[in-house]
């Protein structure tokens, strides 16, 4: 079984029933993904594997922080998975940032940011997709999640002080993919 298989299956396991939107959105981004092969070359897999998992710490039963990238990455060290998946669900789309506005940042620093750009793929697949799964403009996207959350929500916080770097790592990926299907 590969390593996105494996991680389908729980991903739909924990998302798919309880939280229909949420699987919704990781199959979008697990698509935005594949989409990146030309860029994630021999780390496709994984990056498929991150997409698809990178939400699943927001299931009913994980949820026990309430900060979903954190939950996710705790739930899935404990079972095993392999330890580069657990840090990129960790730390997807600058979660660093909204951990310290969540006064969790030493939680969080039990996992390791890569950066790079298997890092800045998943960014990339995550703010370029809807929460009901279709493709969308990365900065459609962020005026979506500033909207729905409302101008007091620490997520519009987030989402607003974290454009900048979210936005650097879509266009990063967008220059890595362009260039990668020039060659």
């Amino acid at each position: 079984m590969t390593l996105y298989a494996w991680a389908f299956e729980i991903s739909q396991d924990k998302l798919a029933e309880s939280l229909p939107r949420r699987w919704s959105h990781v199959q979008g981004v697990a698509e935005r993904a594949r989409g990146l092969r030309p860029v994630s070359g021999e780390n496709a897999d994984l990056l498929e594997a991150a997409a698809v998992l990178h939400d699943v710490g927001y299931a009913p039963d994980l949820a026990t922080t309430g900060f979903h990238p954190l939950d996710g990455a705790v739930f899935l060290r404990e079972i095993g998975a392999p330890a580069r998946l657990v840090h990129l669900v960790a730390h997807h789309s600058y979660a660093v940032l909204e951990a310290e506005l969540r006064g969790l940042s030493d939680d969080l620093a039990d996992f390791v940011d890569e950066g790079g750009v298997l890092r800045d793929a998943l960014w990339y697949c995550d703010l370029n997709t809807t929460p009901d799964g279709t493709e969308v403009d990365a900065r459609d996207r962020i005026a979506e999640i500033q909207q729905r959350y409302g101008p007091e929500h620490l997520v519009t916080r987030f989402i607003t002080d974290g454009s900048p770097e979210l936005l650097a790592a879509v266009d990063r990926t967008r220059t890595r993919l362009e260039s990668a299907v020039v060659s």
